[in-house]
């Protein structure tokens, strides 16, 4: 039974990768920030017979990590699946442009952002290195950001959440030159523009769409993949 650790698994595409891994026979390791709160993510754990459980995890929280690896003790993980983000100072995409505008930054914020969206998904990857190198499919993929993009960035602003994304994908591009020699696949992450609390109302894509597509894109990944920028799509993005 293949393995996988997803955070962020509490609403919107987190929640719908635990869902769809799962059915498809998947042990999940599912980590939300606010397990208590999580009502969708508990149904899903009842009804799955044992392949799905629910952990606390704040990927801010370093604490928090390292009790995640204590339960998991070792167990392979063959996908490593960094899903957990934050806006910033807006709740969505709806509002981002406007509460991000120069001029307004909430330094604050945009530290809280770069806890949460960068040194998140490295922190979870140096912990469960080992996890993934013990796998079958040895695999690290990060949900990041179209507005991470330098050659893609055409209307300015966003600046926490735009940052936060763009130093991402410098992270796991050295990340892939990294574990190449470990055999790990690392993937920086594109889902779309999805309709969810961050991607907001106008969002091209729903959820079960994006995360259907990205599936079969992860399972498609060789080792000549690791350290590109794709889409949800299999399209290739400008750093």
């Amino acid at each position: 039974m293949p393995t996988t650790v997803i955070t962020g698994a509490s609403r919107g595409l987190g929640l719908e990768l635990a869902r769809q891994y799962a059915a498809d026979g998947w042990r999940v390791f599912a980590c939300a920030r606010n397990p208590q709160a999580a009502q969708e993510l508990d149904g899903l754990a009842e009804a799955s017979d044992g392949r799905l459980t629910v952990h606390p995890l704040d990927v801010a929280d370093h604490a928090q990590i390292a009790a995640l690896a204590r339960q998991i003790d070792g167990a392979p993980i063959d996908l490593l699946l960094n899903c957990a983000g934050v806006m910033g100072s807006a709740t969505g995409s709806d509002n981002g442009m406007s509460a991000q505008r120069f001029g307004r930054t909430d330094y604050d914020e945009w530290t809280r952002t770069l806890r949460v969206n960068t040194f998140g998904p490295l922190k979870m990857a140096e912990t469960f290195v080992d996890n993934v190198a013990a796998s079958t499919q040895k695999k690290i993929v990060a949900l990041t950001s179209i507005t991470g993009s330098m050659g893609q960035n055409t209307f300015g602003g966003l600046y926490p959440y735009r940052s936060s994304k763009a130093a991402l994908n410098a992270v796991l591009k050295s990340m892939a030159l990294d574990l190449k020699r470990r055999g790990i696949i690392v993937l920086p992450l594109h889902p779309g523009w999805v309709r969810t609390a961050i991607g907001g109302s106008r969002g091209e894509l729903d959820v079960v769409e994006s995360v259907v597509a990205m599936r079969q894109l992860i399972a498609a990944l060789q080792p000549t993949d690791s350290g590109r920028f794709l889409q949800w799509d299999g399209r290739e993005l400008p750093w």
